[in-house]
């Protein structure tokens, strides 16, 4: 897959030397990606950045999820972008919310998977689950990937084995640099003050939102889901059934036939 050989392209900003890949030439615009917890480059395509102190990128990674809104939205302004749709995972959710919380004008359509709102229920135990799973997959030689985005039975194993071999593709002179403990540790920071936060009513999301999880998940609770479906108003939401954190990547096909009808 051509995605498997995109290479890194860098600009700077702030002075901070700022990884990020592009794919394609959208007439349409462009569609911003902003991964999850502990991610790199190589966990998706086919447009993504990583923000500062994350993989390649230089600086240190932000405390908060307000501040790491900004540092985003200071490399979208650098790459000259006028109009985005943004697509956020997990924790690029969060940080999606609160880019479109600093500048409403950029986002024409806003995506948020697997994520909740600030204050969102079980949000502030982000960390006591990550460390679990971690550990998990530690004493049973897994990818941490296999518990944190894909339901512990037989049949989460079964989907996480697919999603994981597509993500091994990658040749190695294609991939990106490994997160460091360091910045990982700065990320749960950012989310537990994220999830201890007083709730917001997101009513400064007016731009088109579609809400994805699947029907368990088991990092951000799928009741996240319902809630903000219920505070943007006229937003979409798509559970999928038998699926976690990872239901976009478990429904691959399925999303992005839903991806492109909510583009229209």
């Amino acid at each position: 897959m051509i995605f498997n050989k995109e290479k890194n392209n860098y600009l700077n900003v702030s002075s901070e030397r700022i990884a990020y890949r592009k794919l394609g030439k959208p007439k349409a615009p462009p569609l911003v990606m902003l991964v999850h917890l502990g991610a790199t480059l190589d966990n998706w395509d086919p447009k993504l950045l990583d923000l500062p102190g994350v993989s390649a990128s230089k600086g240190k990674v932000a405390v908060t999820i307000s501040k790491m809104a900004k540092q985003a939205l200071a490399i979208i302004k650098a790459l000259e972008l006028k109009e985005i749709d943004l697509l956020g995972l997990s924790m690029g959710g969060m940080i999606a919310q609160e880019f479109v919380k600093l500048d409403q004008t950029l986002v024409k359509h806003l995506i948020l998977v697997g994520t909740g709102p600030k204050g969102g229920i079980g949000v502030d135990q982000v960390t006591q689950t990550t460390f679990k799973y971690m550990l998990k997959a530690g004493l049973t030689r897994s990818d941490p990937k296999r518990y944190i985005f894909y339901e512990h039975d037989a049949a989460g194993k079964a989907e996480a084995d697919k999603v994981l071999a597509r993500l091994a593709n990658r040749p190695a002179q294609y991939t990106d640099k490994k997160m460091q403990v360091f910045g990982f540790l700065r990320q749960l920071k950012a989310i537990k003050h994220y999830g201890t936060a007083k709730p917001t009513d997101l009513n400064f999301i007016t731009c088109p939102t579609l809400i994805v999880n699947g029907d368990n998940d088991l990092m951000v609770p799928t009741k996240n889901s319902y809630v903000m479906h219920q505070k943007i108003k006229d937003s979409q939401l798509g559970i999928y059934p038998k699926a976690g954190h990872g239901s976009l990547f478990q429904y691959a096909d399925e999303f992005a036939v839903t991806l492109n009808d909510f583009f229209g």
